[in-house]
């Protein structure tokens, strides 16, 4: 079946955050920022449904038995990582799982250790909790984005409980290597740190020669100590629908998440369970077109990125983000500076690095050539 991902869908009038939220409603803004995707999710999704709907009782729903069987099966199949149905928790969003675990496994002035430039809820959640979040910065090796494991070693005190873990990275698009994950686990367990790793892009892979490996994955030690979030949401598009899930293999590390969680965080809602289901079982056709798609967008920017002066890219491993360092253009405000001419992207410093930029390139190829187009007018003429 062909998919088409270069027709323009227009979600203007739809509520959209991406295209309506505040300055981004400028029908003349192409917005690269949020990251969502500017395609339609899979048709077998969307019947899916609409089958429900036509049900009309939209009544408190569980877990549907079967979408639990299938991301059993998936785990398996995709990461040969054996899951047993019970360490599977839902939750109604990644960033949930993140603020649960902070609140289950570190206490007032306790320390929260991550990896920057990072996803920006993993910054900000600690202080939700009252904790201290610590900033490693990630080092690049050649055009790859790696751990400075001597800094974080040095980070570590013994207020630090919990090390917040981005696999794919979010924004710089790695994909760590088994070596990688095992000698931050073995950090993390000779100072006994809770590991919570973000996993939501693992099926968004643009690099054939990289796998995704669960951390929680490598034995059943490490195991012991991890949280994993998952969800179909960025894979799928199904942000608007609120449905993932944690596994926690450890029965106790178990009981205190859901503790943390209970009178707090909300049931996943009846269409997030019916599109993740129609996601994962009937959607693998549509996943395959996408990743093609995405790879010709990323190829697209990066030949595009290096026509313009003072912008250098390293291309993502995985996820639909590029992270551009637009330092040598001397830009002083680059947000405000894009805004100006229509494009909108996300700023670097709230990932925890000035002088860069986030661009989602999960979108039409027009758009983005019409985007990066405005930015290079701009750059030559100033």
């Amino acid at each position: 079946m062909d998919y088409d991902f270069d027709t323009y869908v227009d979600r203007h009038k739809t509520s959209c955050f991406k295209w309506e939220f505040e300055k981004y409603s400028d029908p003349d803004m192409i917005p690269l920022w949020v990251a969502d995707m500017d395609f339609k999710s899979p048709p077998e999704v969307i019947e899916a449904l609409k089958k429900r709907v036509d049900h009309g009782i939209f009544g408190y729903t569980f877990p549907p038995k079967v979408l639990v069987e299938v991301v059993v099966d998936r785990l398996a199949a995709r990461y040969k990582w054996n899951v047993d149905p019970e360490w599977i928790v839902w939750l109604p969003g990644i960033v949930s799982g993140i603020n649960i675990t902070c609140r289950a496994f570190a206490r007032t002035n306790d320390e929260v250790l991550t990896a920057t430039p990072v996803y920006y809820p993993f910054i900000s959640a600690p202080a939700n909790h009252n904790q201290q979040i610590v900033e490693v910065l990630l080092r690049k090796v050649g055009e790859r984005w790696t751990f400075d494991f001597e800094a974080i070693e040095k980070s570590i005190t013994d207020k630090t409980k919990i090390f917040l873990l981005c696999n794919p990275h979010n924004p710089v698009g790695t994909v760590y290597r088994r070596d990688e994950l095992l000698k931050l686990a073995n950090i993390c367990d000779k100072h006994d740190i809770i590991i919570c790793s973000d996993e939501i892009h693992c099926d968004v892979l643009l690099d054939d020669e990289v796998k995704h490996i669960p951390i929680a994955s490598l034995d059943e030690e490490v195991s012991k100590r991890i949280i994993t979030l998952m969800a179909p949401t960025k894979t799928f598009n199904l942000a608007g629908l609120s449905c993932s899930f944690a596994v926690i293999s450890d029965k106790r590390l178990r009981a205190k998440f859901q503790m943390a969680q209970n009178g707090l965080v909300p049931f996943v809602n009846l269409f997030g369970y019916t599109a993740s289901l129609a996601a994962y079982r009937d959607g693998n056709d549509w996943l395959v077109s996408l990743l093609d798609y995405l790879r010709g967008n990323a190829d697209f920017l990066e030949d595009f990125v290096k026509k313009i002066p003072g912008f250098k890219m390293s291309r993502p491993e995985a996820t639909y983000l590029a992270w551009i360092d637009i330092r040598d253009s001397k830009i002083i405000d680059p947000i405000k500076y894009f805004d100006s001419i229509g494009v909108g992207f996300s700023d670097g410093k709230v990932f925890g690095s000035p002088g860069f930029i986030r661009l989602n390139f999960g979108c039409p190829r027009f758009l983005l050539k019409e985007a990066m187009t405005r930015v290079k007018s701009a750059v030559l003429c100033r």
